[in-house]
């Protein structure tokens, strides 16, 4: 059974939420600043780092990423 390839910008925003909320700063972006894949990376740490300020606890974050 072949496994579907996963879309590289929701994994992008996935990453991006993953680093936001554990604290990295936005310059640990590991792709270019103008392709489509960082304007997604970068949305994903700014609500990362949204719910880390508002109080959001680990768990609650992993469900979060599992729901996406």
């Amino acid at each position: 059974m072949r496994r579907q390839k996963r879309d590289s910008s929701h994994r992008a925003f996935i990453k991006g939420y993953q680093a936001g909320y554990d604290g990295r700063n936005k310059a640990s972006c590991p792709h270019s600043d103008e392709t489509p894949l960082a304007q997604d990376w970068f949305n994903g740490w700014r609500e990362g780092r949204e719910d880390n300020w508002n109080g959001f606890n680990a768990q609650a974050c992993q469900q979060k990423v599992i729901s996406l």
